[in-house]
């Protein structure tokens, strides 16, 4: 199934989505601050980059009220899939393997996440011997 066409974040676009994602809709003033607890950035920034974000389909703005609302156009888990593509082709010649191969041999990994990823192997197997093959030629 072909993703929806979702315009790829900047990083700055991106801290901004993981403000609206995590706390919903939201003042220019509170991802402000929000942001502002991480790095130095000025209000008028925050309003120019949620303004861009506006006109690239990213975000909505609800402008009943005095106070402008803006809240993310886009879903989290779409965002970081759409990203996740983008970085395993580049980095990785789209192997999936050697993105995995990469995260897991170069950090500690703890015994519950090694039991979690055990979990995941076994519903992508369990997915994978329940769904019937592609009969498309492209896949």
């Amino acid at each position: 199934m072909a993703r929806k066409m979702i315009p790829k974040p900047t990083e700055s676009e991106l801290e901004i989505l993981q403000v609206l994602w995590q706390h919903g809709p939201s003042t220019v003033r509170f991802v402000n601050d929000e942001l502002s607890q991480r790095r130095e950035v000025g209000y008028t920034t925050t309003l120019k980059l949620l303004q861009l974000m506006l006109d690239k389909g990213l975000a909505l703005r609800d402008d009943d009220a005095r106070t402008h609302v803006y809240r993310a156009a886009v879903r989290e888990e779409e965002t970081q899939g759409l990203l996740l593509d983008k970085f395993v082709d580049a980095a990785f010649g789209g192997s999936a393997m050697k993105l995995v191969m990469q995260a897991l041999g170069n950090r500690r990994t703890s015994r519950e996440e090694v039991a979690q990823i055990r979990r995941l192997l076994n519903d992508i197997e369990i997915q994978n011997d329940t769904t019937p093959p592609s009969t498309d030629p492209t896949r």
